[in-house]
């Protein structure tokens, strides 16, 4: 955050010289501020998911590369390099200016192998007596204190007698500090401030979520607590509101303080008390001390911190087993960070996210599925052969024909019954993408049935221009043996919610097949539909019921529907454990099926039985729609026997 503030500032001073860089940052830390505490008031702070991990690792391993390679030049004392340029300018020009390293370099290379010394042998020492784990903690983690202690002292030593400038030192230190508050006050908001820092603001006000959420989200899972992410931005929005009356920029989490905080065992916002007063004490009191602070040690001290944040080659390899096309977009924001600057690797990271997204949804696919016989025992059993194929343990089950979930491909999943498609959506269903999935649909209907009506454009000129027909001097194969259309099943379970296109898609394709399969009309089931306000909407679209201006009245008062039914009454036994003592009581509740039955107890439908194409499950679809196939099947036998009956005597 410190970094891009430095930026903004730069690049704002380059259009108006005449504001001060402390007016800009106050203001744009007010605006942020003030943006984040209405979302986090509001309760929008789910907001935050839209930024994914692959941009908060690249955001994080870039701007650390960034920093870093702009500490180099101080760590060796190399003057005349622009470190807010480019991270990829500010290294070759470093690069081209070590043949200028001054006494600085010694300060700033022992300070920094000091500080990974000290850090490996806490580690090492950790492992050799885990009895006294968070001693050798706190003493890795003090030791950027001692570090920056020990060469304050022998900055001390070296330059006692420069008599306050700075300039006189043997080497860079980092000069008179302001004691006090120096700027507490309002901070100055009007137009030009607002035009100066709004392009500025989406960046500012997205790197303080990034590095607040991914430090409490990280902290979270660590001490078994849940976030707020509502709470976490009204937290940080105050921060910033009012920070800028004492003189603050945007502020933002310290994973390093964090983590200090957690291993000395703070539990509530009142160890920040403590911390304040100690800052208090430090910028009245001790900023002659920080004037002997060598720039080189400073430098070192930063390097070292920025280094854990760059995302490590074993979990980049994670990601890409994964997800290969977001490692993509991670190097891809790692790459614009090195060679732009940091904002816009994280506007290039959320963009391409959403890309992603986008893409995945737009050009998802269905699957047909098809059924399978599942026996379920153990591999001795399988291998004594000792599986009874009648037991309980044998069910039905349904795969992808295609084979695009892994299972195995020796398998091959069959058909439930002649004329029947059973298809799963495997995203959601919504206007991006119901287009694509009712193409499937439509493609795999007519490929596994034959139409209606054979010869339904014998003449030529009747023929629509898309449909070729036979070639030229051939007949229509009236031969086809392919069944007719009876029903489409559609699994819901991956579906949450539909839209007025994806319903419109889905009343143009049964009308679609119901041309198709004319003169019989086609049966919709739907099952594991997971939002009463999706079965809402395809009601209100004709779907679950029967339409008697579809159906022919005659024949689809012979149609026996099979429902689901739930015990309402789950502490009186099964049917199988207590077969000899059925409740009756259920019988005054359906009627005759339910005294044919026997369940135990109250028991009611899942779906009820005004909606009769609803079902809990694919299993349950499919044993419908094969009675409705069946049911229509013996209606038509029975009409054709009494036609020719009727013939026959009229001979």
């Amino acid at each position: 955050m410190s970094t891009i503030v430095g930026n903004i500032v730069i690049r704002v001073q380059e259009t108006n010289p005449d504001l001060a860089a402390e007016t800009i940052a106050r203001a744009l830390a007010v605006i942020a501020g003030a943006v984040l505490l209405f979302i986090g008031l509001t309760r929008f702070g789910r907001i935050v998911e839209l930024i994914p991990l692959v941009a908060i690792t690249s955001f994080m391993t870039g701007a650390a590369i960034s920093i870093g390679a702009g500490q180099v030049p101080p760590l060796m004392g190399i003057t005349g390099v622009n470190t807010r340029g480019p991270t990829y300018l500010v290294i070759i020009d470093t690069l081209k200016g070590l043949p200028r390293t001054k006494l600085d370099a010694a300060i700033g290379l022992s300070a920094l192998t000091m500080l990974y010394g000290i850090r490996i042998f806490c580690s090492w020492m950790t492992k050799k007596q885990p009895h006294r784990k968070k001693l050798w903690f706190f003493i890795s983690t003090l030791r950027m204190a001692f570090v920056i202690l020990l060469y304050i002292l022998i900055s001390w030593l070296a330059n006692r007698n420069v008599k306050g400038d700075a300039k006189k030192a043997k080497f860079k230190i980092l000069g008179k500090v302001p004691r006090g508050f120096q700027h507490a006050g309002a901070p100055t908001i009007n137009k030009e401030v607002l035009t100066a820092v709004a392009p500025d603001l989406p960046v500012t006000i997205i790197v303080l979520i990034l590095e607040h959420i991914a430090i409490s989200k990280s902290f979270g899972r660590i001490n078994n607590y849940v976030i707020n992410p509502s709470q976490e931005l009204v937290a940080v929005g105050f921060t910033n509101l009012l920070g800028p009356f004492l003189g603050a920029y945007p502020a933002t989490g310290s994973f390093s303080r964090t983590a200090i905080k957690s291993k000395a065992g703070v539990r509530t916002p009142l160890a920040g008390i403590f911390t304040a007063v100690i800052v208090l004490l430090a910028i009245y009191a001790l900023t002659a001390v920080f004037f002997y602070i060598p720039s080189a040690g400073l430098s070192a001290v930063i390097i070292h911190a920025v280094g854990d944040l760059i995302t490590p080659p074993n979990v980049v390899y994670q990601f890409w087993e994964t997800s290969p096309l977001e490692v993509i977009i991670f190097f891809a924001g790692v790459f614009v960070t090195v060679f732009t600057n940091i904002e816009n690797g994280i506007y290039v990271t959320i963009a391409a996210s959403f890309a992603l997204l986008f893409w995945r949804q737009l050009f998802t696919h269905g699957v047909v599925l098809g059924k399978v016989r599942i026996y379920r025992a153990t591999p001795d059993a399988i291998a004594n052969k000792d599986t009874d194929v009648s037991s309980p343990g044998v069910r039905e089950a349904y795969l992808p024909i295609n084979h695009k979930d892994g299972s195995n491909p020796q398998i091959e999943p069959e058909s439930p019954y002649p004329g029947i498609v059973i298809f799963r959506f495997t995203e959601a269903f919504s206007y991006l993408n119901q287009q694509g999935y009712m193409d499937e649909l439509v493609a795999q209907a007519q490929q596994i049935a034959r139409p209606g009506i054979l010869d339904r454009y014998s003449k030529l000129g009747d023929r629509p221009w898309n449909d070729p027909g036979p070639r030229r001097g051939q007949q229509i194969n009236t031969d086809d043996n392919r069944p007719l259309l009876r029903a489409v099943i559609l699994d819901f379970s991956a579906v949450n919610h539909v839209d007025v296109t994806s319903v419109q898609g889905l009343i143009d394709v049964r009308n679609q097949l119901d041309r198709y399969a004319h003169p019989e009309p086609v049966e919709w089931h739907f099952a594991s539909i997971n939002s009463r306000w999706t079965k809402r909407a395809l009601t209100t679209a004709g779907f679950g019921y029967v339409d008697s201006e579809r159906f022919n009245a005659r024949r689809s008062q012979h149609w026996n529907p099979v429902y689901s039914f739930a015990s309402l009454d789950v502490s009186k036994p099964s049917p199988a454990r207590d077969p000899k003592h059925p409740d009756v009581e259920a019988a005054d509740q359906v009627g005759q099926t339910g005294r044919q039955t026997g369940f135990p107890g109250k028991f009611s439908t899942v779906h009820g039985q005004n909606r009769p194409f609803f079902h809990v499950d694919v299993p349950a679809a499919v044993e419908s729609a094969i009675a409705g196939a069946e049911g229509r099947l013996a209606v038509v036998d029975s009409e054709t026997t009494s036609e020719e009956g009727a013939r026959g005597k009229t001979e």
